[in-house]
């Protein structure tokens, strides 16, 4: 499982663009967030790089 920290992850509209866009990168991939602490847990086929990549693109860019 890769974690990431997501500083600007603040509300439910930010959880729903990031499992959207997660689950339309890899549909089988598994995710656990955590708001209070801005961090992420994903189980995926997809890298670090990649997922890094897809995250920054949609405007939650890993701290």
């Amino acid at each position: 499982m890769i974690s990431f920290t997501l500083p600007d992850m603040t509300c439910g509209h930010c959880v729903g663009v990031i499992n959207q866009m997660l689950i339309e990168l890899d549909p089988a991939c598994e995710l656990e967030f955590d708001l209070l602490n801005h961090i992420i847990k994903v189980e995926s086929s997809c890298t670090h790089e990649q997922l890094a990549d897809a995250l920054t693109e949609v405007g939650y860019p890993p701290a």
